[in-house]
């Protein structure tokens, strides 16, 4: 999630499974295509999602922006920081679980099939823990970093 917030320009924090009323993308939100055509998520081999090269987010409900505003990038290059290889990794876990197009595009399951959350202070802890192993030459300490 903090690979997708950073190319669609978000806070991540904002953009989890947080406790809130509003979800702001949920697995519904998500389309991926190949060339002009879209795939079904539910239903295209998981194979032929590896090969979309073009991802979009429709914002459902964003705080601070247009409803039903569609925005997409295409694959960044990178074999792992890359918003397409992000959403298609989601997609997948999100399928792999039976995860109905309601479900929170944040949200994680174990391989018992419980739940769980990712939430903004999750990800300040995640964020944390690699200012810390990266060092101080970074120029700031871990304490000055947040989700939001």
């Amino acid at each position: 999630m903090i690979i997708i917030a950073f190319f669609f320009l978000l806070r991540p924090g904002e953009y989890t499974d947080s406790p809130s009323d509003t979800v702001p993308f949920t697995f519904g939100d998500v389309q991926l295509c190949i060339g002009n055509r879209r795939l079904n998520l539910l239903t295209s081999p998981i194979q032929e999602l590896w090969e979309a090269r073009f991802a979009t987010l429709t914002f459902t409900d964003q705080k601070n922006g247009v409803r039903g505003e569609v925005i997409g990038l295409g694959r960044s290059g990178d074999p792992f920081v890359s918003p397409v290889l992000a959403i298609i990794r989601r997609v997948i876990h999100l399928r792999e679980h039976s995860a109905p197009m309601s479900t929170p595009l944040a949200r994680v399951y174990h391989s018992t099939n419980a739940k769980s959350k990712v939430t903004p202070a999750l990800i300040t802890k995640t964020l944390r823990d690699a200012v810390r192993y990266l060092g101080t030459d970074l120029g700031f300490l871990p304490e000055d970093v947040s989700a939001r």
